[in-house]
């Protein structure tokens, strides 16, 4: 991953965070304002949370008009969820390792008299 995992971890950690990332996959494009109207905080709340999303380059901005719209980096998003995955495939191996350890020792306490 090009960016730090815990930066990633921290931005994505918030739920605010990953509604607006949601809200932003589902519509495309919008302004903070028109999030907003769509979530339990305020204009300036989601003017926060867009900025950390922009400096982890989950999202970016453009001017339309008067208007400042942020969209989604597909790439960025993608990058994300293929660290997620590598994360979520560790933890299966070390949890299986666990598994197979505790297994083994549970035989092992058995087979003592």
């Amino acid at each position: 991953m090009s960016r730090n995992s815990d930066e990633l971890w921290s931005a994505i950690a918030d739920p605010s965070r990953r509604r607006l990332l949601d809200l932003l996959v589902q519509r495309g494009a919008s302004s903070a304002s028109t999030l907003a109207d769509e979530l339990p905080f305020t204009r300036q709340a989601a003017m926060k949370h867009l900025a950390i999303l922009e400096a982890m380059g989950f999202v970016t901005r453009s001017r339309q008009g008067r208007e400042v719209r942020f969209a989604v980096d597909p790439e960025r998003l993608d990058e994300a969820t293929r660290a997620m995955r590598s994360m979520a495939e560790e933890w299966d191996r070390r949890l299986q390792s666990i598994k197979r350890i505790a297994e083994e020792n549970h035989r092992r306490e058995s087979r003592t008299p």
